[in-house]
């Protein structure tokens, strides 16, 4: 299991939208690494999803959720072993089977990658995620310290 806390930034009636809290790949390194370098790279914008809670929320609530490791395995079997598989497999069947040229052989092979990336397409939007609440964290309330105290 996955688990994550993450913090609730809005809510539309039993809909929370919840944002994680995001880490820095490497905190040790003060970006020489290459990891923060894609981090600048691609932007660091925080993403917020939707999830519907049947108990109620408020906005700043944490919550810790977990995921299934084995429908992450299948997405990313789908998204990278299949348009690999099948566009060897038709270059394959081009070379050995059909005795095409190597031109030929590689446009078979492009035209594998391309059916399988449709099809993992198709295939990763019919899986869903089984995202369960592990616990739902109170607020915390802010402790001061008060003269006398």
């Amino acid at each position: 299991m996955i688990e994550q806390t993450l913090t609730v930034v809005a809510l539309d009636g039993h809909i929370a939208y919840l944002e994680a809290q995001q880490k820095q790949a490497c905190e040790g390194c003060n970006g020489r690494c290459g990891s923060q370098v894609f981090g600048k790279l691609f932007g660091t914008a925080k993403k917020t999803f939707p999830y519907r809670f049947d108990l109620p929320v408020e906005v700043g609530q944490k919550v810790t959720l977990s995921l299934d490791d084995s429908l992450v395995v299948k997405h990313a079997f789908a998204v990278y072993m299949l348009p690999l598989f099948l566009s060897l497999t038709f270059a394959f069947i081009a070379s050995e089977l059909l005795l095409m040229a190597e031109g030929w052989q590689i446009l078979a092979a492009a035209l594998g990658g391309i059916t399988g990336f449709f099809i993992a397409k198709t295939r990763v939007k019919s899986l869903k995620h089984d995202i369960k609440v592990i616990k739902i964290h109170p607020i915390s309330i802010p402790l001061t310290q008060i003269d006398g105290d």
